[in-house]
């Protein structure tokens, strides 16, 4: 089952050169950028530099480490195109969503949340609580568990819809929605239209200004190669002093070593968002992987993805196996999904064979090549899975 390929561009020769810069990849076959992106070498020294700092400086290395949340947003800022001051280092998705609902009054006229069947779990977990607080959610259902009909999403956004949550890239399909045409149907309704990016950012070029959404999150675990604990949130900018988040801290605070006991006073930039104490260690960690990105460019990662899983979804068809991805291959994003009898066995396997996959319900093996991926990897996984479904 050989890769038909053209020769490669020198554009992805320049990529691959960088496989040195991560130490994982001469280990195991890395096909999992859609969970966690293999581990950049900087990024050890930049948790060092964070050790050496609290060593050297101690409590007054907040000097340095506070303006920091605001200076990484801006590194995702140059990512997505957020203006300079728009974007805070968050946690996790999460707690963003959490940040962001807490923002929403919901009464009886206007109470509808409105997302989608196929939404990452999480997402919907903190949305359908608070319902104990007025909210409803509504769910707009995929006819076929990959992708979800666009105009189906704007035709359930009516007049009592609060917020409209989009996955921009579905996680179990790899789906790409029309982001930019549900946003202006919400807007169209007087709702807020919120994104979660966390499998596009890093191999799906986007642009939060062209979208015009309210909202836009998302993480470095994935395809930013940050590791854990490096999320993001953007607001708007005219939106920046409009909401009040209940979920806030002592930096959401004008003066947070005043400690008044009151109700706060909210900063009038993007830190009112940030709520307390900040994970400085993810923010150090977290950075190289962005720097890379925002280096190389999402267009050219984008040109080497669509290329790469073109040619792994032909692979699955001629192996016989169900694709759970769009075939539109602009509607697809990083990763292809994959699934047949025994599939999660076989993905149990995979991994102890040093292949870094996964697999979900509803899915299957879901399979991920970046900017650092070798089709000679790609070429060898799906191989093994043939030798494995032999018994092999």
């Amino acid at each position: 089952m050989p890769i038909t390929t053209k020769k490669k561009t020198d554009p992805e020769a320049e990529l691959l050169k960088l496989r040195k810069e991560f130490p994982t990849l001469s280990k195991k076959t890395h096909l999992i950028s859609h969970s966690l992106g293999a581990v950049p070498r900087q990024a050890r020294e930049r948790i060092t530099a964070f050790y050496e700092t609290w060593e050297r400086d101690s409590i007054e290395a907040w000097h340095d480490w506070l303006p920091m949340v605001t200076q990484c947003g801006d590194q995702v800022g140059r990512i997505i195109n957020a203006p300079s001051g728009t974007v805070v280092m968050m946690t996790n998705v999460s707690q963003t969503m959490g940040i962001i609902a807490s923002c929403l009054d919901f009464t009886p006229k206007r109470s509808r949340v409105v997302y989608t069947t196929m939404n990452f779990p999480s997402v919907h977990y903190v949305w359908k609580e608070h319902e104990r607080l007025g909210a409803k959610v509504e769910l707009v259902a995929s006819p076929d568990g990959i992708r979800v009909e666009t105009q189906d999403f704007i035709d359930a956004i009516d007049d009592r819809t609060a917020a409209v949550v989009i996955e921009l890239v579905l996680f179990r399909s790899g789906f790409i929605q029309d982001a930019k045409a549900i946003v202006k149907a919400a807007h169209a309704k007087g709702a807020v239209a919120i994104i979660d990016a966390y499998q596009a950012v890093g191999t799906v070029p986007v642009d939060v200004q062209a979208i015009d959404c309210d909202f836009f999150t998302g993480g470095s675990v994935k395809w930013l190669c940050g590791g854990p604990g490096g999320g993001y949130l953007y607001v708007k900018k005219q939106n920046i002093p409009t909401y009040e988040p209940r979920l806030c801290g002592w930096f959401s605070h004008v003066a947070p070593f005043g400690f008044v006991m009151d109700r706060i006073q909210y900063r009038e930039d993007v830190m009112r968002y940030m709520g307390g104490t900040p994970s400085i260690p993810a923010i150090y960690s977290s950075s190289a992987g962005r720097e890379m990105v925002a280096t190389i460019g999402v267009d050219r990662i984008r040109a080497k993805s669509k290329r790469q899983i073109a040619q792994t979804v032909a692979i699955a068809d001629e192996m016989g196996l169900k694709v759970n991805t769009p075939r539109d291959p602009e509607r697809r994003g990083g990763m292809i999904c994959v699934d047949f009898p025994d599939s999660e066995r076989v993905h149990l396997e995979l991994l102890k064979r040093h292949f870094l996959i996964d697999w979900r319900p509803k899915c299957g093996i879901r399979i991920s090549p970046h900017f650092y991926t070798t089709d000679d990897e790609l070429e060898a996984v799906f191989k093994e899975i043939a030798r494995l479904r032999k018994g092999r």
